[in-house]
């Protein structure tokens, strides 16, 4: 016994293991400074050395034979492993690591709620309140214009909406310029990139362009005199944007060509050998709304279907509008791939036909102000006249935003049809890894789109409409 020496650099092998754990968990890199400082100040001794081992008389010191065994602890092996040489500058260390990284989660924080801040002053506002002709005075105060990058396929499409527009507010301008909406969105992309920005409002078919242009921070948030009444899907709870009217693209035919019981109305009534010839549709890969029907029908019919309408010798064009023109002239029979009005007017050879179990194509058109907008008041008063339910009832040729403006008879509010969902469009066109790719694979069945667009070549800053 007299001979044996306790070693201060191991402990007795049923220790080992609870040795090592406890010098990993309590090595000053893992503590925290307040820790550090407690056991410096409080459990260590001022006076005692920077020794591994206990001298004889220090409390909690025992003997084997003639030399000092500290009893076994974590807390004692923590002591021996402060006390070597060059521990008081690694905690120095450690607690300056420690203190900065506080310090940059504490400044990253208050950046955070500073920015959360005013993110909320800016997100939440009420809806406008004013009447139309209130918003009018203060409109009519901006110089007497609105100026609206649309979505569509020639300039006539929005004449109705213009003329509307300058009768109800004489004195003012409604400059609207239409144009393919993935080039209108691209457009707006760049003039924003390069500080050129033309159009105090946009309004297009890209429905997801909206929720980035709000992430960006470049829309302006604004609930538009009946904002409570649109359909919630149709609006941003924060009013960055709002669905203006809805849009289907569904089956058009000649009346005059087709008696009603040959109207095709199911994706494989287009398969019938007395239509081969007679149809006439838009490129699939140059509309996404389009592209969309196609999706839906080979999701449930299959490639199979694409080959055997390829084998109709259909004609593809760009733009939708392009197809019920030609049918309302007679060449061709019918389409899947246009709108059309659910009340027809008088006259019209045409008529719009919903199928009665196949999906159909439908979204809201999203509108919404820029924050740097010349205009603002003026395109505020724009957004309100679109909701406004004579606009929405006159105006509009299909379906109302809103759940107190009742559809035309014979038809249902559009999200209660069962074969058609407005949020599954936006859906669609939110993932556009999954729309390049089916569009490339349309691509192989009906080529590359070919022609000019129809709204013509716009450029990079247009302020003023082409004349089509």
């Amino acid at each position: 016994m007299g001979n044996r020496q306790a070693s201060t650099t191991s402990l007795p092998s049923p220790c080992a293991n609870s040795y090592r754990h406890a010098l990993h968990r309590f090595h000053p890199s893992r503590l925290p400074p307040l820790f550090i400082r407690y056991w410096l100040y409080a459990v260590i001794p001022p006076d005692s050395g920077s020794g591994d081992s206990a001298s004889p008389g220090q409390p909690g010191a025992s003997f084997v034979g003639d030399a000092p065994v500290t009893p076994w602890s974590p807390f004692n092996v923590y002591l021996r492993h402060v006390r070597r040489p060059g521990f008081l500058s690694q905690v120095k260390e450690t607690t300056m690591q420690y203190t900065g990284k506080y310090l940059k989660k504490t400044a990253l924080m208050l950046t955070m709620m500073a920015g959360l801040s005013a993110g909320q002053s800016q997100a939440t506002v009420a809806p406008d309140t004013r009447s139309l002709d209130e918003i009018y005075q203060s409109a009519l105060k901006e110089g007497g214009t609105v100026t609206v990058y649309a979505g569509g396929d020639v300039q006539s499409q929005q004449a109705g909406f213009k003329q509307a527009f300058e009768n109800r507010f004489p004195g003012i301008k409604l400059n609207v310029i239409v144009d393919y909406s993935k080039y209108h969105d691209a457009r707006i992309d760049n003039q924003l990139a390069t500080d050129t920005l033309i159009p105090d409002v946009v309004q297009l078919q890209t429905v997801q362009d909206f929720p980035r242009w709000k992430k960006q921070g470049v829309l302006l948030n604004y609930k538009p005199v009946g904002w409570d009444k649109v359909y919630p899907e149709f609006r941003d709870a924060d009013g960055a944007w709002i669905g203006a009217y809805v849009i289907a693209f569904s089956n058009l035919v000649n009346t005059q060509l087709l008696n009603e019981k040959s109207w095709p109305r199911e994706a494989n009534d287009y398969l019938r050998p007395d239509l081969k010839g007679n149809l006439i549709l838009a490129y699939p890969n140059d509309d996404d709304a389009v592209l969309f029907w196609y999706k839906q029908i080979v999701d449930k019919y299959g490639w199979e279907f694409v080959e055997k309408l390829q084998e109709q010798d259909p004609v593809y064009v760009r733009g939708t509008n392009v197809p019920g023109a030609q049918i309302t002239t007679g060449k061709y029979s019918a389409t899947f791939t246009s709108s059309g009005a659910l009340v027809p007017a008088a006259g019209s050879v045409t008529r719009f036909v919903l199928p009665k179990t196949d999906p159909f194509v439908s979204w809201a058109q999203r509108a919404a102000i820029f924050k740097q907008a010349k205009h603002p008041e003026s395109a505020k008063l724009y957004l309100s006249w679109l909701l406004d339910p004579q606009t929405q009832t006159q105006v509009s040729r299909m379906w109302s935003v809103r759940t107190d403006v009742a559809p035309p008879a014979g038809y249902k509010h559009i999200w209660e049809y069962s074969n058609t969902r407005p949020q599954a469009f936006a859906d669609f066109m939110s993932d556009r890894g999954a729309v390049e790719r089916f569009r490339a694979q349309m691509s192989l069945y009906v080529g590359e789109a070919k022609g000019d667009p129809t709204p013509g070549w716009l450029g990079l800053h247009p302020e003023v409409p082409l004349a089509n």
